[in-house]
């Protein structure tokens, strides 16, 4: 797929899946309109959803949550379910666009523009390690700050403590990753106080690139296996997820896309 030129950022192709706008785009897409956020400024944090079968169910089942999806300023298609729909679609988008791998990618951009990065989420663990193993492999990479929440609901003082942390650290990509979908609805309803250009969630992103959980081999992934391959790993995690959630996605999609259901219009 072709770079979508920044004159054209705004009128970002997408398919509708179960109601929740996905955006057509990939790797080289998303970093080009990141840095084009990153360049205007911290006028606006843009709000990046990272998610497939998962997100879009609880969007379905969530109205709520499904308005904070099309609020979003990009969703990315992460899984091969939402990639087939979009071929499905017309929009022969190559490969899914993980989590990881904009992590990845965005990082090593970094080095080279010195871009800044924040990480809230997880455990201190898990941070210190991740910071290691990124500054390890983009050696001169800005970590400008990382901070592990408690694992409560937090007060209003300890809530704006933690906005101030991050704004005074002036990062220009704030990663999320409390888990779908608590971390979007943490970046929906900040984003209006963070003085940061780009926040995106990413789930267990810090785990695989710290190390703690083993990534699929990108060929598994390649191939529509990651599932699997996680649900063998970790199968009292996602045990619902797969087989529950993932019954009810293609259940309501076969519906939208026979027309008995929703809207699945591309644009």
């Amino acid at each position: 797929m072709t770079i979508i030129p920044l004159k054209d950022i705004d009128e970002i192709p997408f398919v509708r899946i179960l109601g929740s706008r996905v955006h057509m785009v990939q790797i080289p897409d998303v970093l080009e309109i990141m840095e084009h956020w990153i360049q205007t400024g911290p006028k606006k944090c843009h709000q990046i959803v990272v998610t497939g079968m998962h997100g879009l169910v609880e969007g379905h089942r969530d109205e709520n949550f499904k308005t904070i999806l099309n609020s979003a300023d990009l969703f990315i298609p992460d899984g091969i379910s939402p990639i087939w729909i979009a071929r499905y679609y017309g929009f022969p988008l190559k490969k899914r666009a993980t989590g990881s791998d904009l992590v990845s990618e965005f990082c090593q951009l970094s080095n080279v523009k010195n871009y800044k990065h924040f990480f809230y989420g997880d455990t201190e663990d898990t941070l210190q390690l991740l910071k290691d193993k990124l500054q390890e492999k983009f050696p001169g990479l800005k970590v400008v700050g990382a901070f592990s929440p408690p694992f409560r609901p937090l007060t209003h003082e300890e809530d704006e403590e933690i906005v101030r942390m991050i704004n005074e650290s002036k990062p220009d990509v704030l990663w999320v990753g409390l888990g779908l979908p608590k971390q979007e609805r943490w970046i929906f309803e900040h984003r209006e106080r963070l003085n940061v250009p780009v926040a995106v969630g990413v789930g267990a992103v810090f785990k695989f690139l710290s190390g703690k959980v083993k990534r699929a081999p990108s060929w598994i992934g390649d191939h529509g296996l990651e599932w699997l391959w996680r649900f063998l790993h970790e199968p009292r995690k996602l045990w619902r997820r797969v087989l529950i959630d993932g019954s009810e996605f293609t259940f309501y999609v076969l519906l939208e896309i026979s027309g008995l259901e929703g809207d699945g219009n591309k644009r």
